[in-house]
């Protein structure tokens, strides 16, 4: 109970902070080694079914998202779609068609994030650009974000999809305390 309360303390903390600063934590796990190619996956990495239903919870949450199968990525992912009312700010920035974001079945997820948030995920080691980032323009801050390996990756996992949602939308939802 204690410890749930000092993370509870803890995160509350970390996301007034990333709200203030648009800093956010370096990630304390190892990194996956991932391939450079397309697919662009995680190697030997496993989700955590109960964390991945967590966050497709959360995501399927967020105003004018549905959940669907993917068109851009492999069997079994899933895709996070915007609603065609939904006016798109950065329509370059969407690998296919109103699929903001997506996750593997590994519990990697592909998303468009501002670019500088981009960096600053992967210098804080949760994220690796996409081989294809720098391809085609808008796709600057493409990344795959590591699988997360507890409630409180997590966290941040979900704070980096509502990011992408709000890079990509023109929105502005708040970075939730948790």
């Amino acid at each position: 109970m204690i410890r749930r309360i000092i993370t509870a303390m803890i995160c509350s903390a970390v996301f007034s902070t990333w709200a203030e600063t648009g800093q956010f934590p370096i990630r304390t796990s190892p990194k996956p080694v991932t391939t450079n190619s397309v697919p662009h996956v995680q190697i030997d990495v496993e989700a955590i079914p109960e964390l991945t239903a967590e966050l497709l919870r959360r995501v399927q949450k967020i105003p004018g998202v549905e959940i669907r199968e993917t068109v851009i990525s492999l069997p079994g992912a899933k895709g996070f779609w915007l609603d065609d009312e939904m006016t798109l700010a950065r329509p370059d920035a969407i690998v296919g068609g109103r699929e903001f974001a997506h996750i593997h079945p590994d519990g990697s997820l592909h998303a468009s994030l501002q670019p500088e948030l981009s960096r600053a995920a992967v210098a804080n080691g949760w994220a690796v650009p996409h081989p294809w980032s720098d391809q085609r323009p808008g796709w600057d801050g493409f990344v795959m974000i590591y699988t997360p390996t507890s409630m409180e990756e997590l966290n941040i996992v979900y704070q980096l999809v509502l990011e992408s949602y709000n890079f990509i939308t023109g929105q502005n939802l708040p970075i939730e305390k948790r």
